[in-house]
C-alpha cells in the first residue's frame, strides 16, 4: 500500500517550507508570530495562531523527515537523525539517559503515542502550591477534548501485544488497578516501531496534523535552523538571531538568519527553552529560569517469560497501572506509574548494563523478554525539587539532576513491585536494570535481592523520555518564569508554550497535557493579537 507523502504534495501545492541548509546568503525573516520549535507545543500553537489569520513562522533546528524516510524502521537511522544529540542526551554527569526528539514534529514524531490528561491531583497541587490559575480539571477538560478529537486519542482498541499483556495479567492476578492506554493514532498498522518514526502516517503527531494544517493556513516552516539568541529592547523581544545548519542538522553552515516578529513563542521543550533564554541573558530577576526541571525518572525490570513475547512488535504501550501513583497523595511517599517499553534491540541493549559474552547471552533471550518500567513523579515535595538547566561556555544546555533518598526509596519500591508483578504474570526469572542485579527465580528471592542493591548513580539504570519544567508558570514572579497563561513575566511579547511551563512533573506521559494547555493559552493569545 502506497503511503501519501504529505509534504511532497503540499510543497508542490504551495506550502511555504524552506530548508535553511540550502541558504547561501544571510537572510531576514518577518512574521506576526515567530515560534521556536515544532513539537507538541509549537505545532499546536502554530495551528491555532495561523487559523486566526496571523502570519506564523515555525523555526525548527532538526530535519524534516516524513513517512517515506521511516519505512526502513531502523533504530540506528532514527536515533542518529531524529533525537537530541543522536539519542545520547543525558544529565550533566551522565547518570540519567534522556530520549528527546529533534525534528519537525519534535518528540511527537518519535514518541510511543501514550496520551493521558493531566491527573487531577497534579492540577490541584499546581493551584495550591504554585498559584496557577484557570487550570483546574474543569478548566482544561474542553481543551483536552478538542485535542483528543483532532488527534484521534482513544483507548487502544486492539488486544495488547504480549509485552503489555504481562503488565495486564500480572496486575489482574494481584488485583491492582490497570487500564488501557489512550493512543493518538488513526488507522494504526500495529507495527510497533513508533520510536523510529511512523511509516504509515497513522501516528497523529504534529508532523502529520497541526503543522500541515498550519501550512495550509499560510504559515511558513523553516527547518535546519537553530535559534541562537533573543535580542531585547525596552522590556520586549526585538528579534531572534539564528544560524542555518548544514544538511546533517548539526554543524552551522555559516549563514545567519535574523527573525523579526510582533510576538514570539518559545516551544523548544524543557531543557532547550530555558537554555535559549539563559543563552540570551533574558531577564530573570528572581533566579527562577531553569529551576524545577522535572524528568519522570524511570527504572526498569526485565523478565524472561515462558511464552514468546516479541516485544518489538505491536503497539509499544497499551496497558498501564496507576495502582501506586497516588496512594499517599501528591506529597506523600514517591508514587509511580507502571508501563512497559518497546523491546527494540538497540534500545534494550543499552538497558542491560552488560557487555561481551554476557550481553550476547542476554540479548539472545530477547524474544522471551518482557520489561516493566516505573515512571516516578518528581517536583511535588522539597526532597524532590527536580533538576536545573544551565548552559556551558559554548551556550549548550546542561541538566544538573540529583537524586534524593526520597527518590531512591521510590525506585526501590518500584523494583519490588515490578518483580512481584512479573512473577504473578508467570515469569521464569526477573532481573532489575541495575549493574549489581542478578537474575532471581521466584518472587521471594527477587524481593530479598532488591534489598541488597545499592541505590546510587552509575549503578542504577536511570532513564527518562519526559521533560518538564524549567520555565515554570505561576502566580508569583518571584517563584515562576511565566504567568498562568504562559506569558513571560518580564517580556510582554514573549510566550512559553511547551512542557517547560509545568511547575512539577505530571505523573503521566506528558504529550496530551502539553496539547491541552497550549491550545488554551494559544487561543487566548490569538484573541489578544487579533485585537492588537
Amino acid at each position: 500500500m502506497a503511503i501519501n507523502d504529505l509534504y511532497t504534495d503540499g510543497i508542490a501545492g504551495g506550502w511555504k517550507v524552506r530548508d535553511a541548509s540550502t541558504f547561501t546568503a544571510d537572510q531576514v525573516l518577518e512574521a506576526d508570530v515567530a515560534i521556536v520549535g515544532s513539537g507538541a507545543g509549537g505545532g499546536t500553537a502554530a495551528q491555532i495562531l495561523s487559523a486566526a489569520g496571523l502570519r506564523v513562522l515555525i523555526l525548527e533546528e532538526g530535519p524534516l523527515q516524513t513517512a517515506r524516510d521511516f519505512r526502513d524502521m531502523n533504530e540506528a537511522r532514527a536515533y542518529a537523525t531524529l533525537y537530541q544529540e543522536g539519542a545520547g542526551r543525558s544529565s550533566s554527569d551522565g547518570a540519567l539517559q534522556i530520549l528527546q526528539g529533534r525534528a519537525v514534529g519534535g518528540t511527537t514524531t518519535v514518541n510511543w503515542t501514550s496520551s493521558f490528561r493531566t491527573p487531577p491531583e497534579t492540577l490541584k497541587h499546581w493551584a495550591t502550591r504554585h498559584g496557577v490559575r484557570e487550570a483546574s480539571e474543569q478548566d482544561l477538560a474542553p481543551w483536552f477534548q478538542r485535542m483528543e478529537e483532532q488527534l484521534g486519542v482513544a483507548p487502544w482498541g486492539m488486544p495488547p501485544n504480549a509485552n503489555n499483556a504481562v503488565l495486564r495479567d500480572g496486575a489482574a492476578k494481584l488485583d491492582w488497578e490497570w487500564h488501557v492506554i489512550p493512543r493518538n493514532v488513526r488507522g494504526c498498522w500495529n507495527l510497533g516501531y513508533c520510536g523510529t518514526g511512523c511509516p504509515t502516517n497513522a501516528k497523529q503527531s504534529m508532523l502529520v496534523t497541526t503543522i500541515p494544517q498550519s501550512l495550509r493556513q499560510g504559515a511558513e516552516l523553516v527547518h535546519h535552523l537553530r535559534v541562537q539568541a533573543l535580542r531585547f529592547e525596552g522590556g520586549r523581544v526585538a528579534g531572534l538571531e539564528a544560524r542555518a545548519l548544514k544538511p546533517d542538522a548539526l554543524a552551522p553552515s555559516g549563514v545567519r538568519v535574523t527573525v523579526r516578529a510582533r510576538h514570539y513563542v518559545l516551544s523548544g521543550g524543557a531543557i532547550n527553552t530555558p537554555a535559549l533564554l539563559l543563552r540570551s541573558a533574558a531577564p530573570d530577576p528572581h533566579g527562577q529560569l531553569g529551576l524545577r526541571t522535572c524528568v519522570h525518572p524511570v527504572v526498569l525490570s526485565i523478565a524472561e517469560m515462558p511464552q514468546k513475547v516479541d516485544g518489538y512488535y505491536g503497539a509499544p504501550q497499551s496497558i498501564a497501572s496507576d495502582h501506586f501513583q497516588w496512594k499517599q497523595g501528591a506529597t506523600g511517599a514517591c508514587g509511580f506509574k507502571l508501563e512497559v517499553p518497546p523491546m527494540m534491540p538497540a534500545l534494550l541493549s543499552t538497558m542491560f548494563g552488560r557487555f561481551g559474552a554476557e550481553l550476547k547471552d542476554e540479548v539472545g533471550h530477547l524474544p522471551q523478554l518482557n520489561a516493566a518500567l516505573a515512571l516516578l513523579r518528581d517536583g511535588f515535595v522539597e526532597e524532590s525539587p527536580g533538576g536545573r538547566v544551565r548552559i556551558d561556555d559554548a551556550g549548550e544546555p546542561l541538566l544538573d539532576y540529583d537524586f534524593s533518598e526520597y527518590l531512591w526509596q521510590g525506585m526501590r519500591e518500584a523494583y519490588r513491585r515490578m518483580a512481584e508483578l512479573q512473577f504473578a504474570a508467570g515469569a521464569r526469572r526477573v532481573r532489575q536494570v541495575h549493574l549489581d542485579a542478578r537474575w532471581a527465580g521466584n518472587a521471594g528471592d527477587a524481593l530479598r535481592h532488591v534489598e541488597t542493591l545499592r541505590m546510587v548513580k552509575f549503578r542504577t539504570g536511570l532513564f527518562s523520555a519526559h521533560l518538564m519544567g524549567g520555565c515554570a508558570m505561576g502566580g508569583d514572579p518571584k517563584t515562576s518564569v511565566t504567568d498562568s497563561h504562559g506569558r513571560h513575566h518580564q517580556l510582554e511579547n514573549l510566550h512559553v508554550l511547551d512542557g517547560s511551563l509545568f511547575p512539577t512533573s505530571i505523573g503521566a506521559n506528558p504529550q496530551l497535557s502539553i496539547y491541552g494547555l497550549v491550545a488554551k493559552h494559544a487561543t487566548r493569545l490569538a484573541g489578544e493579537l487579533a485585537k492588537g
